[in-house]
């Protein structure tokens, strides 16, 4: 199954759902009863007014009498005065609970995607993250905001209603009171359907968000592709299947509610026929049959209210779905609870007890597989790196080089047996301990949006100016800034765009090298940068890499030359390993690797 179909599949409105949310709101507690108080006062107050209504035409209207009209007057306006201030309440209060609330459910999945592990990025879509923690939270927030404020008075007023026309004449309010149950089997045909369509529109909602995306990042390679056509074509099947999905549930929606205004207004005619007809019998006053006729009329806006408030909270329950199937996604790799105690998470670091990381790693009977595989790609695999050796790894593109990467990194977990830092297992040390002290340059560079210095900064915030022009001096970054108006205060732009992938690395190489990390990584680093330029990062990092554990994932093996070793990966197994020469003295696997790729470059120079 997709990551973005990982979802409830309740086909009806699910309380045990809507619970989920409940630690959010737990916080707005007075917010939720001054809402429900305001509301309260509000239906009862439109429930009187029919019965001063009734008072008028009875006893003043109809026996000719003024001498009580000026407290009539008062007390009226007192009611609208009391229920405008209710509804000023009310609304303050929604507001602040739709802001508050939609702001506290944003930060909580913003919170929890940086505890998600890097193989969740790997397999879950942009517009999968972005419906969920815009457009889904935006809906829910709005949905518990307002909707549940008017849910409350349409329920009260009606309740309010019934009561006050049964007390009036029970005979005949009993029309009325037939429709509840005709509401309640509409609704259960209903909701399930709703329901399904919604959810069918919440997750193509994603997919068009995704290919949104897709189309402003991917721009420059669709241009040079000339692929805009087949783009727009499938960009257009999926606005077509939403507008399909759409044009159901709005259908759905269409026949539900007005099926609830019919019964409302069955009810409201036979009110008045049966009504009519005790008057003329003068079994019932002029002034009580005025005041049904308010009631009855008066349940057409809240009885469709609530079947719309209804029909969006069960269509709500998909875009509630999805965002708490992100809140409950668990990281594949975690910390156990007594690291955790001893040593801190991610957000509140232990950094005055973690004991000094020195980079020496001890790969030790490991084997794994892919969380969606079945085959070890490793398997029983033994490897000791003293600290400060330089290790590098080589294979054709798929041979899986970056996976005992990413094991040392702990990016991966072994399916089998211990990876050591320092001679101790790293389950035994919080995932931030190890991360904090690795330097990872990746083979697509990725900047903030900001300027130079504030890109090479994030190596190590706390850094002084000076130290963020050392580091980089120390990688040639700086030839990259000389060229620039505004030199280190150059903003850089979305993703670095404003400046070439080569210098987008030289600045990536630098943050790293700031943040002085007793591991380096470089993930074919200086495959995107020109061969001049990346004679001066070699020279600079034979320096920098002496005394650090260092893996290198080349693809021109002319960069690795100097590695204390070589490790040769084919088909995800470590088919070599050893040091340049002596690979080359055994005439296997790695001598035709290089031989053929020197071939290669000494063609293209000719």
């Amino acid at each position: 199954m997709a990551i973005e179909e990982k979802e409830f599949h309740s086909t009806s409105f699910d309380w045990g759902l809507w619970k989920g949310l409940m630690p959010y709101l737990k916080p707005y507690k007075k917010d939720f009863m001054g809402i429900f108080v305001a509301n309260v006062l509000c239906a009862l107050i439109d429930v009187a007014f029919p019965l001063f209504q009734r008072y008028a035409i009875d006893s003043l209207v109809g026996e000719g009498r003024t001498d009580g009209l000026m407290l009539f007057g008062i007390s009226y306006a007192a009611l609208v005065v009391l229920q405008a201030l209710t509804v000023v309440s009310f609304s303050r209060a929604s507001m602040r609970l739709e802001m508050n609330f939609g702001r506290d459910l944003r930060r909580a999945q913003f919170v929890h995607l940086q505890k998600l592990s890097l193989s969740y990025y790997n397999a879950t879509p942009v517009g999968y993250l972005l419906a969920r923690t815009m457009n889904d939270t935006g809906r829910i927030s709005g949905m518990i905001g307002w909707s549940v404020a008017d849910l409350i008075w349409s329920v009260l007023y009606m309740a309010g209603s019934y009561i006050a026309m049964i007390l009036l004449n029970w005979r005949l309010a009993l029309p009325v009171l037939l429709v509840v149950p005709v509401l309640g089997l509409l609704t259960a045909y209903f909701q399930p359907k709703i329901l399904r369509w919604n959810r069918q529109i919440r997750k193509l909602n994603s997919r068009i968000t995704g290919a949104f995306n897709e189309g402003i990042t991917g721009a420059k390679t669709s241009k040079t592709l000339v692929v805009e056509e087949r783009n727009d074509k499938s960009f257009q099947e999926l606005t077509d299947e939403m507008e399909r999905s759409g044009i159901r549930a709005a259908r759905l929606s269409a026949v539900y509610v007005p099926l609830i205004l019919f019964c409302g207004t069955v009810a409201t005619a036979l009110v008045l026929v049966q009504g009519g007809l005790l008057e003329r019998e003068g079994v019932l006053l002029l002034g009580t049959l005025s005041a049904f006729f308010s009631y009855a009329t008066g349940l057409f806006g809240p009885i469709q209210q609530t079947a719309q408030n209804l029909s969006e909270f069960i269509s709500l329950q998909a875009s509630l779905e999805r965002v708490l199937s992100l809140l409950r996604e668990e990281p594949q790799i975690k910390d156990r609870d007594e690291v955790i105690a001893a040593y801190g998470d991610v957000f509140h670091p232990k950094m005055d007890i973690w004991p000094a990381l020195k980079g020496d790693i001890t790969f030790e009977d490991v084997s794994f597989h892919y969380p969606d595989g079945a085959e070890d790609v490793i398997s029983h695999f033994n490897l000791h790196i003293p600290a400060g050796t330089t290790v590098a790894i080589v294979g054709e593109t798929g041979a899986g080089k970056s996976t005992l990467v990413n094991l040392a990194c702990r990016f991966f977990e072994p399916t089998g047996g211990r990876v050591l830092i320092d001679g101790v297992d790293y389950r035994e040390r919080s995932q931030l301990w190890l991360h904090s002290s690795l330097g990872y340059v990746l083979q697509t560079p990725h900047l903030f949006s900001g300027t130079i210095m504030e890109n090479i900064r994030y190596g190590r915030l706390e850094a002084a100016d000076e130290e963020v022009y050392a580091a980089a001096r120390a990688v040639s970054a700086d030839t990259v800034v000389e060229k620039l108006e505004k030199g280190y205060d150059t903003q850089v732009g979305e993703g670095g765009d404003r400046l070439s992938t080569g210098e987008k690395q030289l600045i990536s190489f630098a943050r790293a090298v700031l943040a002085d990390p007793r591991i380096f990584v470089l993930d074919e680093a200086t495959s995107s940068i020109d061969t001049e330029t990346e004679q001066l990062i070699q020279k600079a990092t034979a320096q920098l890499l002496k005394g650090r554990t260092s893996f290198l994932i080349a693809h021109r093996l002319s960069t690795i030359r100097q590695a204390d070793l070589i490790l040769v990966v084919k088909d995800g197994t470590i088919v070599e390993q050893g040091t340049h020469r002596t690979l080359l003295e055994q005439k296997g696997y790695y001598r035709t690797l290089y031989t053929k790729q020197f071939a290669e470059e000494a063609a293209q120079k000719g």
